[in-house]
């Protein structure tokens, strides 16, 4: 009976963000240790300025009002339904609750211990991204219907003037407060408290004779290890501060920062001068001055999407989520931040449009309710790469079935596909001009038929062949069964080790797109037609680096990386000696990647051809550094896969 329980837990608490992000094993974990709580219409979960909980809460009936007093009036703050997550204070370390939570129904709660999430939290990236992201500021992330388009209005007002968005922007550097105020080891408790109280602040750093940092004394510090404790004020600094400190450079970027304060549950973090106890003191960061910037946020979009299954509001929160692209290039937010965020919507869109088409059949194919099936990102779209609503290259593989079930199950994911990439496409995503889309039937087949499509153009390595494997060589699972795209991938390396030569020949087509400069550094434009004079970015800055990156990793045999920066800044961990040009190399792709966004937003196209002469002389400049890493990675694969010996 207790596992019959468990499993119902598990299977509504998979439904909603974070929990959505577990493994099977941690989300069962999880649902274990989850303890039921019924609350009558107008019973007190929490009052403001209540110590947090041992637990965070998240509706599973009725409704919770959570409300603030202002003047003599309560103000309802936040309504939250089925699904909803609250109370996660206790999650970011314990600090009074900042609104009273109370039942505006009979509801059942699941109340969730946060021990349950310290490991989760330290292993789990998404969810660790997820809860400082919608959850930094205390507030709570409401599961919110959609169904009415000014709805999304309300949610998402002026984005581009919000600072809330700056959240793990990845910005260059931190911005911290400074001068600090310090005291040393011997100094009375009085002496700091007045210095305390005279700047108006909660903490006074302790520092050696060095200013090298030593510990910490915050009001908390005060309350519970002095005046509740009995000791006199004369009672020496270092006896209550609380050490050691937690610290890091001025030049970490603010999603590192942050994302150390979540995962640590800090209250403060120093800032030194090499990032270590060991050097001065330079500034200090709290968790009170990230309060103030919070506002809205990616979660936002991503838990909205997960709660419609409109696709009308799906289409607008993409539009949304452009808006967020806008706001982040324009502030210059790193790409490898930018990348993630517009992935994981992009992901989420896919999922639902693909679980949306595949309930919608499975009224007439109920026997395929368990056929697993997987569906693939391919190109850009595979290595997280798609900031622009560009063409879709994608497929999908599904289980092989018994002889008798075939013809079902072809029919079944056909339509499947066919309903989902309909959906994507009234969301702005454009079809693919070459048709390798999960509709075309060739590109949904099942798992023996991919093995036999990978098979053949790893044995058979023409110009199609070739062509076809530069695509589907950066697949991802995106929606469904990530398994059936490991089993590929199994094949796929078995089959490069047995077919050696493979690699050279992918080596060579690797090559086939020059250096972009000419003899005089100009720019290589078009010659002639629509795009006449026009630099093409895609074609001679991206695919040359794309191409590269592929081709090293695949030598390597590093699997589940595919994302071009971050698989040069693998491939410099692996060749050290070359390192600095795969670093080099790294940034270059981020460039392009971002002067082909902002392009592709001001002409309302893909951004892929753009007009040197209207370039800047400093952003010509730039573009032009950035090439210097393709013609040195060409050479570098022309000695290393023999190709002067290898033949046309």
């Amino acid at each position: 009976m207790a596992n019959v329980i468990v499993n119902r837990v598990r299977e509504f608490l998979r439904k909603y963000p974070p929990f959505s992000f577990l493994s099977e094993d941690m989300l069962l974990r999880v649902a274990g240790e989850v303890e039921l709580q019924y609350f009558e219409k107008g019973d007190l979960l929490f009052e403001k300025g209540d110590p947090a909980k041992k637990h965070f809460f998240v509706v599973r009936e009725g409704a919770i009002h959570l409300s603030d007093r202002v003047g003599e009036k309560s103000v309802i703050r936040e309504q939250c339904d089925e699904g909803d997550v609250f109370g996660v204070l206790a999650l970011l370390g314990k600090r009074p609750y900042i609104l009273t939570a109370q039942a505006a129904e009979n509801s059942l709660v699941y109340a969730i211990p946060v021990q349950v999430f310290e490991v989760i939290m330290q292993q789990n990236n998404r969810v660790s991204m997820y809860f400082a992201a919608g959850f930094a500021s205390g507030q709570v992330v409401v599961r919110t219907d959609l169904s009415q388009s000014q709805q999304a209005n309300k949610l998402f007002t002026k984005p581009a003037q919000d600072n809330g968005l700056m959240i793990f922007s990845g910005q260059s550097s931190v911005r911290y407060s400074a001068p600090v105020l310090t005291c040393r080891e011997e100094d009375t408790v009085g002496h700091a408290a007045k210095k305390m109280s005279q700047k108006g602040v909660g903490s006074i750093i302790v520092i050696d004779e060095r200013r090298f940092p030593v510990g910490i004394v915050t009001d908390k510090d005060l309350r519970n290890r002095l005046i509740a404790q009995g000791k006199p004020y004369n009672t020496e600094v270092a006896e209550i501060m609380s050490a050691p400190v937690m610290t890091t450079r001025k030049e970490d970027d603010f999603a590192h920062v942050y994302l150390t304060m979540i995962k640590h549950r800090l209250h403060h973090l120093l800032i030194t001068e090499d990032g270590t106890d060991q050097s001065s003191l330079v500034g200090i960061i709290s968790d009170h001055d990230i309060l103030l910037s919070q506002g809205n946020s990616p979660a936002v979009i991503i838990h909205a999407l997960q709660g419609t299954d409109h696709v009308q509001e799906i289409a607008k929160l993409r539009d949304q989520a452009e808006l967020l692209l806008r706001y982040y290039l324009e502030n210059e937010i790193s790409i490898d931040f930018i990348a993630g965020i517009i992935t994981e919507i992009n992901d989420i869109i896919v999922q639902r449009a693909m679980e949306m088409a595949r309930q919608k059949h499975l009224k007439a194919f109920p026997e395929m309710a368990s056929i697993p099936y997987c569906f693939l990102g391919l190109g850009s779209e595979g290595r997280g790469e798609q900031l622009l609503r560009t063409d879709l290259d994608n497929a999908l593989i599904y289980a092989d079935v018994p002889e008798s079930m075939k013809s079902q199950a072809l029919s079944f994911f056909h339509l499947v596909a066919r309903d989902g990439m309909d959906i994507l496409f009234a969301c702005g995503f454009a079809p693919c001009p070459a048709d390798m889309m999960a509709n075309n039937p060739k590109w949904c087949q099942p798992l023996s038929v991919w093995k036999g499509y990978f098979s053949n153009w790893i044995r058979q390595p023409d110009h199609e062949s070739l062509m076809l494997a530069t695509v589907f060589f950066d697949y991802r699972p995106v929606a469904g069964d990530a398994d059936l795209a490991l089993q590929l991938t199994d094949h796929v390396y078995a089959e490069i080790e047995q077919e050696k030569l493979f690699l050279n020949f992918f080596a060579k087509n690797a090559l086939l797109n020059p250096p972009p400069l000419g003899f005089f550094r100009n720019f290589i434009v078009e010659k002639s037609g629509e795009h006449r004079d026009k630099f093409d970015i895609k074609l001679r800055a991206m695919m040359p680096l794309a191409d590269a990156a592929r081709l090293l990793m695949l030598s390597h045999r590093q699997v589940g990386i595919n994302n071009t920066f971050k698989r040069f800044e693998k491939l410099a961990d692996l060749e050290p000696s070359q390192q600095e040009l795969f670093l080099e190399a790294g940034r270059a792709y981020e460039i392009f990647m971002r002067i082909r966004a902002i392009e592709g937003l001001a002409s309302g196209t893909s951004g892929r051809y753009i007009q040197p002469e209207k370039l800047g002389k400093l952003q010509r400049q730039l573009l032009k550094n950035a090439f210097f890493p393709i013609d040195e990675l060409q050479k570098i694969i022309k000695v290393r896969f023999q190709l002067d010996y290898f033949g046309n």
